[in-house]
């Protein structure tokens, strides 16, 4: 027997884009607000409820979808290593400038993560950038030019707070950034000079918007 297992068929590419086109309407209605029905979402959708059950099985696994896109465009951000051998203060703002975007498109997932999102699917989420964050502060305090009174993992650990705070600013529409304000403060939280960090940041360009 032929196996059509990863076969695009027509039918298959309807499904992905149904199943898209949900996950996009998902994201926009609980952006707008948080507690919006199945209902809400597969009208702004243009398909009925039973269409966004046929791919969902409820509300938590739709959100579960949410989060799958989030945590892949997360780790597709921070798949370019950029260039070798750049010093720490230009990894960190590449760095911010990468993850900003992703963060903004699914900044609506900070207002989901009380009820439904568990801390450990969070810290899963989050373990790449924590990962790479935490690394390129160390080198950036090897090489002296990071504040040192606080250690390389709790440091990054604040930097996290500092970003998911004005990603909660966005969301409260007291903050709008492309990832350049947002990545020059990140490099003067972890000590680098206010001139510098600016200047190293419009060298580097501003940031594309993830899904444009």
């Amino acid at each position: 027997m032929t196996s059509t297992y990863g076969v695009d068929t027509p039918g298959r590419s309807r499904s992905l884009l149904t199943r898209s086109r949900i996950l996009e309407a998902a994201r926009q209605e609980l952006g707008r607000d948080p507690d919006s029905s199945l209902g809400d979402i597969a009208e702004a959708a243009g398909v009925v409820r039973r269409t966004v059950y046929g791919h969902f099985d409820g509300r938590a696994a739709l959100v579960d979808g949410l989060v799958e896109d989030a945590a892949r465009a997360l780790r597709q951000a921070l798949a370019d290593p950029g260039a070798p051998g750049a010093d720490a203060v230009t990894a960190l703002a590449r760095f911010v400038l990468a993850v900003w975007p992703v963060g903004d498109r699914y900044r609506m997932l900070l207002r989901l993560a009380p009820h439904d999102l568990g801390a450990e699917r969070v810290t899963e989420v989050l373990a790449p950038a924590r990962e790479t964050a935490a690394a390129i502060i160390a080198r950036g305090q090897r090489q002296g030019v990071f504040q040192t009174s606080v250690p390389a993992d709790p440091l990054s650990r604040a930097l996290e707070g500092h970003l998911l705070g004005l990603l909660e600013c966005v969301n409260a529409g007291t903050w709008s950034d492309d990832g350049t304000r947002t990545a020059a403060a990140a490099l003067i939280a972890v000590g680098v000079d206010g001139d510098l960090a600016v200047t190293r940041v419009r060298s580097l360009g501003r940031p594309e918007p993830v899904g444009a």
